[in-house]
């Protein structure tokens, strides 16, 4: 099917406007062609008028009219009126003619009104202006009257190429009227270009953002309203998509972020599912042992419970450190935040080492301000600071742990904690803090980690709104940084 070319909105803007330019051009040069055409008979006609008059006013003071139409013979000699016909009747009679002779019998023969004899336009003047022919010539005809009316004055004036010429309008004024007509189109031609080219640019505009194309950001709209509506439209439409573009990348971190949870919500119970199957296996081995030998001695069934005992002491840690940290990450923004000092907690923690050996040999020294506030809860960041000790008393091999407030600004206060132990290989640092990472898989389970510390540590920091990250020191051991909010007055502070 073969589609129409359609016509351009310039054109379609352009064509309705040149053809009423040119209709009011067309009543505009009529209207003034009769008036200028109708002035110039009336300014002709007037003329005679003038010399009919004047030879009555000769007769009335008794010039002698011989002589004075002589001198109008003269006057009008090489003039536009030269050649002028004029007869005066005395009582009827001819008494004096300039030229041949007009006949007074020719207004009641074939008289007209004044015509434009070149083109055939009627005009409808004041007073009697007669055109007559004599011998098949025209002449322009007028006749007076004394006021006695003994005396008749008849003028005549042949129709030749000069009358024509000063009645009818200069061919000059017919250029100057095409060439203006010619300009004004111009002029609309170059407006509706200037107009539809906006049109044009939201046209391409539209047809880009329609077949998902390249859109430019740079369309040189014109300087008028038109062209700020069409700049705004295409603001509007490199906003829409940045925003969503944006929407796309929130929407695709979001489903990053969900898939990693599920990911590691799977691995943590796989994990979770392997490190109880192996307290679990214990228990049921050394229970089947015990039901299997009525007759076992009582220090091997006395061993047997004391490592079962503590297979469930390893499983119940397990269990609550799981506990813990499904709390921390699922249930972070319920946790209850008050004013804390760290001091007050990390003395209280000192004194009660010695009980509870949580530092094994290890020294403990803190240095820490005595208004040392922070946004938290005592009892997440209590076993925040235990674990880290019980970790470093589990797996770092030195003698030395401490904690320090290092540094502050106007929100955080940034602490270290670190031991004089051995460290780990750099390859380990990256993952000390993801869920049953064990940097010695064998060693770890013997000394009843549960894989667990670290990651709480971790997910207790980050839920309180602080940050934490690990390096291995210049003279051996870790050096754990974490920072804490201040405490401001407010528990709403995060």
């Amino acid at each position: 099917m073969v589609s129409k070319r359609r016509i351009s909105y310039q054109w379609r803007l352009f064509l309705p406007i040149a053809t009423a330019l040119c209709i009011v051009f067309g009543l505009i040069i009529f209207y003034q062609y009769k008036r200028e055409a109708d002035y110039r008979a009336k300014v002709f006609n007037a003329e005679l008028d003038i010399i009919d008059n004047r030879i009555l006013e000769a007769y009335r003071d008794d010039v002698n009219l011989r002589s004075f139409l002589s001198f109008i013979q003269q006057f009008f000699k090489g003039s536009l009126f030269d050649g002028v016909r004029v007869s005066v009747y005395r009582d009827g009679r001819l008494y004096y003619s300039l030229g041949a002779p007009i006949p007074r019998e020719l207004e009641e023969v074939d008289v007209l009104r004044t015509h434009n004899l070149s083109h055939g336009n009627t005009y409808e003047n004041d007073g009697e202006r007669l055109v007559g022919r004599d011998e098949d010539q025209v002449f322009f005809f007028s006749k007076v009257r004394s006021d006695d009316q003994r005396v008749e004055v008849c003028t005549a004036m042949p129709y030749s190429e000069h009358v024509h010429d000063a009645i009818d309008i200069d061919d000059t004024v017919w250029l100057i009227i095409v060439a203006a007509l010619i300009v004004t189109l111009i002029v609309a031609y170059l407006a509706t270009k200037q107009l539809s080219r906006n049109i044009r640019l939201l046209r391409d505009f539209a047809n880009n953002a329609a077949a998902g194309g390249n859109v430019k950001t740079d369309y040189e709209f014109p300087n008028n309203e038109l062209g700020e509506i069409s700049r705004e439209i295409l603001k509007f439409y490199h906003e829409r998509n940045k925003a969503m573009e944006a929407i796309q990348r929130e929407r695709k971190v979001s489903i990053h972020a969900i898939e990693e949870k599920a990911k590691m919500s799977r691995q943590m119970t796989n994990n979770i599912n392997h490190e109880i199957k192996t307290p679990v296996g214990i228990i049921r081995g050394y229970l089947e042992s015990i039901l299997a030998d009525p007759d076992m001695d009582a220090e091997t069934r006395t061993r047997f419970l004391e490592r079962m005992l503590s297979n469930v002491e390893r499983l119940t840690t397990l269990l609550n450190d799981v506990s813990t940290m499904t709390r921390l990450e699922n249930g972070a923004d319920m946790i209850a935040v008050d004013c804390v000092n760290m001091h007050d907690l990390v003395y209280q923690i000192e004194y009660d080492l010695p009980a509870n050996n949580l530092a094994g040999n290890l020294e403990f020294h803190f240095d820490i301000p005595l208004e040392c506030e922070v946004l938290g809860n005592y009892g997440l960041l209590q076993g925040m600071v235990c674990g880290l000790i019980k970790n470093a008393a589990l797996y770092s091999g030195g003698t030395e742990i401490g904690m320090n407030m290092i540094s502050e600004n106007e929100r955080f206060y940034v602490f270290n904690f670190y031991d004089n132990g051995n460290g780990v290989g750099e390859e380990h640092l990256a993952h000390l803090f993801e869920r049953f990472y064990r940097v010695d898989t064998g060693r770890s389970r013997k000394m009843g980690g549960t894989g667990l510390g670290l990651p709480i540590v971790k997910s207790t920091i980050v839920s309180l709104g602080g940050t934490i990250s690990v390096h291995n020191r210049s003279e051996g051991g870790l050096e754990y940084i974490f920072t804490l909010p201040k405490w401001t007055g407010s528990s709403e502070q995060q």
